[in-house]
């Protein structure tokens, strides 16, 4: 009761306050500069890290990116900026 409660509080708030999705529903923002750069926002932690593969946990599932040649430039506690040749970004639903 109390989820569904909440659930119509925050549904009630994003339409009527107009505040961003992504603060709200706690997604990540994810931005991309072609194929070259990506800046994960809101994420809950690295999984996996390789030269051709990033697992990113989220709070619903988990971020994966495919590529080549990347490169962490900077990594914080919610924020994430690769670099390399990005193939793929798909979303994995546990």
């Amino acid at each position: 009761m109390a989820k569904k409660w909440g659930n119509t509080l925050r549904n009630w708030m994003l339409k009527n306050l107009e505040l961003p999705q992504d603060v709200m529903m706690d997604l990540p923002r994810i931005t991309m500069i072609g194929q070259i750069h990506i800046y994960i926002e809101n994420h809950r932690g690295l999984i996996t890290f390789s030269d051709k593969e990033l697992r990113l946990l989220l709070k619903q599932g988990q971020l994966l990116i495919k590529g080549k040649g990347f490169v962490i430039k900077t990594i914080m506690s919610e924020e994430i900026l690769l670099e390399g040749k990005i193939d793929h970004v798909m979303y994995i639903n546990d």
